[in-house]
């Protein structure tokens, strides 16, 4: 007898509905799976024949065969456990082929039946409501994920058993969800903490407004970590669609929390140097997210830029131009966002003085050595370069606190308002996605300041890059005084942004 179930194969970000067929026949009895299935898979039969086994369900002595459709994609995870239970039950006459007409299943099972949770149930649950499913089975584990999505009929089960009572009578199911399990709070961090650093806070307000990348030099103990930290804070409140879209990518990585699911914050990413250029991009056998993916809509934060391996910094260039990170394998090519703002920090030499000689002991090849780990590429990639000076005595012992987040953020928002209106009709949102042909449209200059930027460009050298960075800052910075075109003040002040790297790597 045959029956089947659909269920799915995550590959990459996308989802791809795989058919779970089963067929009970006269023969030896063998239970043999098909269809591109991986060991991890193939060791299904031998939980899911146990945990049957254990619930007083004999499969009959027969033949048994499983196939996964399509074959062309590779079968990985424990999730298959659940469709495969349900297909042999309904090839074995337990439950009724039509039960299981246009329902999705998922879920990891254990030798004693229970129902585990899986990554990747939310993805799967969007792709089951464009497949037009009439409900999903999932782990109740994974059920307050899966009900994220309001227009689809999800059914959380423990075990076997209500797995089997709950297809056969869908209508007798009741969501019950528990509690919320609160997590601890986390500390509430305010730019009003920060004491001194005025330029340097400026420096972060316009990159946010625009959403431009941030480069921060100076010694250690300045404060660049500090302030980076409370970037997300000054940033806009997700909204619910951005904050689905993050929940899908941490679903499919496995960071999600069981008891609230949803991400409502806007992500900070902060991996250690050590870090490997596949776990910064992402990738595997299945290609899964990694941090640059992670920190989509939010701030990826590299501390001590330079000690990362050159290999995992050049990583960053493609993503931070095109907003995807694009892995190659084997069986294809997979697309993860980026859309994400890049603020680095950095000491200028070893030692992290230089150029103050009379503390800096670096000799001039090893500053040389030491900056030279940052190639210019990646350096014509971000759009400002803020310089950090120590706080002297009388800035950290005044107790004179600066602007509060909930200030700067109300600034930062009615920027973004201006550019959102501005570019509605482009299909982007801030000016530091702008193309070179929407610079030229939208990033006209006064006279005067014209000549300033033509005068820096011709003096410092700067790349076309730069010099397109250089305008859309710009743009930022005349948004923020709320002016249409830009004036000399704003070239000057973008232009201060890129002094410092002309400083530090001639």
């Amino acid at each position: 007898m045959f029956a089947s179930v659909l269920s799915a194969a995550i590959l990459g970000m996308d989802v791809h509905p795989i058919q779970v067929e089963a067929d009970v026949s006269d023969g030896l009895p063998t239970f043999t799976m098909v269809g591109f299935p991986s060991a991890q898979v193939k060791e299904a039969q031998d939980r899911v024949r146990t945990a049957l086994k254990n619930n007083g369900i004999a499969l009959p002595p027969k033949r048994i065969t499983v196939n996964f459709a399509p074959a062309d994609i590779k079968k990985e995870g424990a999730g298959f456990d659940l469709p495969l239970a349900a297909a042999v039950l309904a090839a074995s006459d337990i439950l009724k082929s039509e039960q299981l007409d246009r329902v999705m299943m998922a879920g990891e099972i254990s030798l004693n039946g229970e129902i585990h949770a899986i990554s990747g149930i939310l993805p799967i649950i969007i792709r089951a409501r464009e497949e037009k499913c009439r409900f999903c089975v999932v782990p109740y584990e994974n059920l307050r994920e899966a009900t994220l999505i309001p227009d689809m009929k999800v059914i959380g089960v423990r075990n076997l058993q209500e797995m089997i009572r709950y297809v056969q009578s869908p209508d007798s199911y009741r969501k019950e969800v528990g509690k919320t399990i609160e997590s601890p709070g986390k500390e509430k961090l305010d730019f009003s903490d920060i004491r001194g650093q005025e330029s340097l806070k400026r420096a972060v307000e316009i990159a946010v407004s625009g959403f431009h990348n941030l480069l921060m030099i100076g010694p250690p103990g300045a404060g660049k970590t500090m302030v980076a930290r409370r970037i997300p804070g000054i940033m806009p409140a997700l909204t619910f669609d951005e904050g689905l879209e993050l929940t899908k990518i941490y679903s499919i990585a496995g960071l999600l929390s069981r008891g609230d699911p949803l991400i409502r914050e806007r992500p900070f990413r902060s991996p250690h140097h050590t870090c490997s250029a596949q776990a910064l991009a992402g990738g595997g056998r299945n290609p899964r997210p990694g941090e640059i993916t992670l920190a989509h809509r939010g701030v990826l934060f590299l501390d001590e830029m330079p000690e990362f391996s050159r290999r995992s910094l050049e990583i960053l260039r493609q993503p931070l131009e095109d907003k995807v990170i694009r892995i190659s394998r084997v069986y294809g090519t997979y697309d993860f966002p980026a859309d994400f703002m890049l603020c680095a920090a950095m000491n200028p030499c070893p030692c992290g003085h230089y150029p103050d000689m009379n503390r800096c002991r670096c000799t001039p090849a090893q500053v040389m050595q030491y900056l030279g780990r940052i190639s210019q590429p990646l350096l014509d990639r971000l759009d400002l370069c803020a310089e950090v000076s120590p706080v002297d005595f009388e800035g950290l012992s005044s107790g004179r606190k600066g602007e509060s987040t909930q200030t700067i953020r109300e600034r930062v928002i009615c920027a973004q308002d201006i550019q959102r209106e501005r570019y509605k009709i482009e299909g982007i949102q801030f000016n530091g996605e702008l193309s070179g042909a929407q610079i030229e449209k939208y990033c006209k200059m006064e006279k005067d300041a014209r000549q300033l930027l033509k005068m820096a460009f011709q003096n410092m050298s700067f790349s076309a890059r730069a010099y397109h960075r250089i305008l859309k800052v710009a743009r930022t910075i005349a948004d923020m005084e709320a002016t249409e075109s830009i004036h000399r003040h704003h070239i000057a002040e973008a232009l201060s942004y890129r002094a410092f790297d002309k400083k530090y790597w001639n």
